[in-house]
């Protein structure tokens, strides 16, 4: 078996989404996700002008010597575009992998673990009772794990603070770059407001989340961590930017909080110095931003030796094939924490067919050959490209901040 053909298909069913289709020339193909939310079009050009025209011939069950072949053999290593670019043929090459077998992904990654993927959702609202409201009723449709985020009084609502319901969430991905207004010292004392009522209402045997957006300093992190442990969240996540890892030292010695992090890291070496001095407790690699099912698979790997749990990143800007992808990864490994799963819009399930089905709370994988994603390429066709933008986040004065 080879690789005869590599397709790129760039559709926006509600999101936009970069799909690779890697076509054999016995006729089993396989499905990937490239997406990379407003720079699209650059792993595309990666995809189309530096990885397609090197794969073709090459045995497509090779998948851990290809996935070495794209990662050395470029020199210029890790970095969103490549390792986005990487993920998409890599997934492409599990599902094939796993068609030729004859089986569902997760029996190649070692088979059941575990019979469902628990997943969490989001809550946000413009004050606290509009966030009450939309936790309670969330839990009446059966989540056992519930994401909250509040506005900020005084500011206009931003990502994460605003009104977000599943679908409404992608109303923040605007043509243009938009600026929103962040000031850190009005939300300190709001978030251990808004899980004190929170706790009020929905009680204790629910699990309670919160994503700060890489908006603190480490000492900042510290004091929010401490002073939300009467409240017992499942996670504080993202509390400073990553890229310097040490910071969360800072964090580590001043509170118990459950700590998460990684949706924008891109490989192993991103977590060396959180996972082996455990300084985190959720690593939050996805699929398509780490290199695939065997680029998470061997963060996940490492990140069992140090009771690091994962907690694949997935929010409607990644599109069905990563979340098939990461639900079987979540199904096999043992140190599986928690999926996050936002939902797709109705375009985009008609676009992309799904096995793997979702109900009450709980993600189940396909027992289908493969990673349990197909896409029509004629119906994708009917929604083109349309450039679209994250915002940027703004303190008072001016200056620039974390988003």
């Amino acid at each position: 078996m080879k690789i005869k053909e590599i397709k790129v298909i760039v559709c926006s069913p509600g999101r936009n989404f970069v799909t690779v289709k890697v076509i054999t020339d016995e006729g089993v193909y396989g499905i990937g996700d490239g997406t990379v939310n407003g720079r699209e079009l650059a792993v595309v050009s990666y995809l189309k002008d530096h990885i397609a025209p090197t794969l073709i011939g090459k045995d497509p069950l090779r998948t851990e010597d290809i996935w070495q072949y794209l990662y050395k053999g470029a020199y210029w290593r890790r970095g969103p575009i490549t390792m986005a670019a990487i993920a998409a043929i890599d997934m492409a090459l599990w599902d094939i992998k796993a068609k030729v077998a004859n089986m569902p992904l997760y029996q190649l990654l070692g088979g059941r673990s575990r019979d469902k993927v628990m997943i969490y959702k989001h809550v946000g609202g413009l004050d606290i009772s509009e966030v009450t409201e939309g936790v309670i009723a969330m839990r009446e449709q059966g989540l056992d794990a519930i994401r909250a985020q509040v506005s900020i009084p005084g500011l206009p609502p931003i990502y994460g603070t605003g009104p977000s319901t599943d679908q409404a969430a992608g109303g923040m991905i605007k043509p243009m770059v938009t600026e929103e207004v962040w000031a850190t010292h009005k939300y300190m004392p709001l978030v251990p407001k808004l899980f004190e009522k929170l706790r009020d209402a929905v009680g204790w045997d629910v699990h309670l989340l919160h994503d700060v957006h890489h908006r603190l300093t480490p000492i900042e992190a510290a004091r929010l961590g401490k002073d939300l442990e009467p409240y017992r969240l499942f996670w504080l996540e993202d509390a400073v930017p990553a890229e310097l890892q040490e910071g969360f030292r800072i964090i580590r010695q001043h509170t118990t909080q459950p700590l998460a992090v990684g949706e924008i890291f891109n490989s192993v070496y991103d977590t060396t110095t959180l996972i082996q001095e455990q300084l985190i407790d959720y690593i939050r690699v996805t699929a398509v931003h780490a290199g695939g099912v065997t680029g998470i698979k061997k963060i996940f790997d490492f990140a069992s030796i140090y009771h690091v749990k994962s907690a694949c990143h997935g929010p409607m800007d990644m599109s069905p094939a990563t979340m098939g992808a990461n639900i079987h990864v979540d199904t096999a490994i043992n140190n599986f924490g928690i999926q996050e799963f936002t939902g797709y819009t109705k375009e985009t399930y008609d676009v992309f067919k799904c096995d793997w089905r979702y109900d009450r709370g709980y993600l189940y994988p396909n027992e289908t050959p493969g990673h349990g994603t197909d896409i029509d390429e004629d119906l994708a066709a009917k929604y083109p490209y349309a450039a679209a933008y994250l915002p940027v986040a703004r303190l008072e004065d001016g200056s620039m901040t974390s988003w």
